[in-house]
């Protein structure tokens, strides 16, 4: 493949699949290096063919990982292949790149039954652009890897575009069970499914429990995402035309990032409830602190949004040092005034209801042991979610006072950018990419960005 060619593969294929990595240049290359290699500081190492005499060099927040790298393999293989013919049609042969994509993660999620599950992949993303009764459809397939019926009676093929069959299942709790032969063998009702542990989105954890090893989920969600769940997890999602992948543990890693006081349930929580946020679109920031970074966290937060007494308690403290200092000295009474009662006082004479029904919600119990449907509520509330390292609650909804300036991407991006130097700072947007930015030498830096 000319160097042209593979760039723009590259670029348009290959990195959005991977969400945040970035091109970084290339370098020289010989025959003895191979077509993937890791390089230094969370960078890959890529060439199209050994015979290549250069390899671009792509990067990211976090590490590849091994599974990402077989996934590579099996992309390249399928690129070569198509390389070998002659196209006259350069949109004809972009299409055929596509397909080689979504063949290579059927192949490293399904591996024998890969054909079937790319030709259920194909239905439904042709499903996304349809719709029943003038409503988008939702549902869900399982395609059992265990299974060989040998009464071969009813092909996915035969069905799967029928209007009927968009009624059979809903893609949360119901679902339409094929064999690795593609042969439909039953119905699967996930209300009873054992309480495993999971990593995937809280609209989706009864699929992700339920698709073990041998068991592959695949759900079309009503904004027309394609989620793929295997080994308890959510792996691949198609998102606005793209597939991505899912690192769920390097990011919950780099949650900790440069701090050794991180609690991994905290950080779990944390990175849950982004990703729900993501799958419903709602948006939204959560900050989670670094330990003793609260005090400097805290004069960017007003005191009306906080929801627990023992941080209400180090803002009024803040407060009552600034009006004795002499730039205050015009409104040092009003200071006092303000704050001279206790944190329950101050909150109804403020009429701070939001932070009183929070308060009484909450009833002190930290982020990580909230529900995720609680969690994702408050942190999509207008403003931002506060969270010590420990994972108490200091304020939600939160509308942070930041210094103006001329950060792009709107007042969220800013507002996390701005906090990031107290701890990792997520900015969630309502078109589900999240992305995480810490302080690097008190400068903001994009940690990782999920798709």
């Amino acid at each position: 493949m000319e160097k042209d060619k593979f760039y723009v593969v590259l670029t348009k294929l290959i990195l959005p699949l991977f969400t945040g990595s970035i091109l970084m240049g290339e370098e020289e290359s010989n025959a003895r290096e191979s077509e993937i290699a890791i390089g230094k500081q969370n960078s890959l190492l890529i060439k199209p063919t050994k015979l290549a005499d250069y390899r671009f060099i792509i990067k990211r927040g976090r590490a590849f990982q091994p599974f990402e790298i077989s996934l590579l393999k099996n992309i390249l293989k399928e690129l070569s292949q198509i390389n070998e013919s002659v196209f006259l049609d350069p949109t004809y042969e972009l299409t055929l790149q596509e397909k080689a994509v979504e063949k290579a993660v059927c192949d490293s999620v399904a591996s024998s039954a890969s054909s079937v599950m790319l030709g259920l992949i194909s239905a439904l993303t042709r499903w996304s652009n349809r719709t029943y009764e003038g409503k988008a459809v939702d549902f869900g397939i399982i395609l059992n890897l265990s299974e060989t019926d040998t009464e071969k009676k009813l092909h996915y093929s035969n069905i799967i575009s029928t209007d009927f069959f968009a009624l059979l299942s809903d893609g949360k709790h119901s679902f339409v069970e094929f064999n690795k032969d593609g042969y439909l063998t039953g119905y699967v009702s996930l209300e009873k499914v054992r309480n495993y542990s999971t990593t995937a989105p809280n609209d989706y954890n009864s699929v992700a429990r339920y698709c073990n090893d041998r068991k592959v989920g695949m759900v079309l969600t009503e904004s027309g995402d394609l989620l793929i769940f295997k080994n308890r997890t959510l792996m691949f999602a198609k998102r606005r035309g793209k597939w991505n992948i899912y690192s769920h543990e390097e990011v919950i890693q780099l949650l900790s990032y440069r701090s050794t006081h991180s609690l991994r349930e905290v950080r779990r929580a944390v990175y849950l409830t982004s990703l729900d946020c993501s799958f419903k679109y709602s948006g939204g920031i959560i900050v989670y602190l670094k330990r003793d970074m609260v005090e400097q966290a805290l004069t960017h937060i007003n005191a009306n949004d906080i929801v627990e007494e023992k941080y209400y308690n180090i803002k009024k403290e803040q407060q009552l040092e600034e009006a004795d200092k002499i730039f205050n000295l015009n409104n040092a009474e009003e200071i006092r005034k303000l704050y001279s009662d206790d944190f329950e006082n101050f909150l109804s004479k403020n009429c701070c209801f939001k932070s009183i029904c929070l308060n009484q919600i909450i009833q002190g119990k930290k982020f990580h042991e909230l529900s995720r449907k609680f969690r994702q509520e408050i942190v999509a509330m207008d403003g931002a979610t506060i969270v010590d390292f420990d994972g108490s609650i200091i304020a939600a909804g939160a509308i942070l006072k930041i210094e103006a300036g001329s950060i792009s991407g709107g007042g969220r991006k800013a507002a996390a950018m701005a906090l990031s130097k107290y701890g990792v700072a997520i900015k969630i947007s309502q078109d589900g990419e999240f992305q995480g930015f810490t302080a690097d030498k008190k400068h903001p830096k994009l940690l990782f960005t999920v798709n």
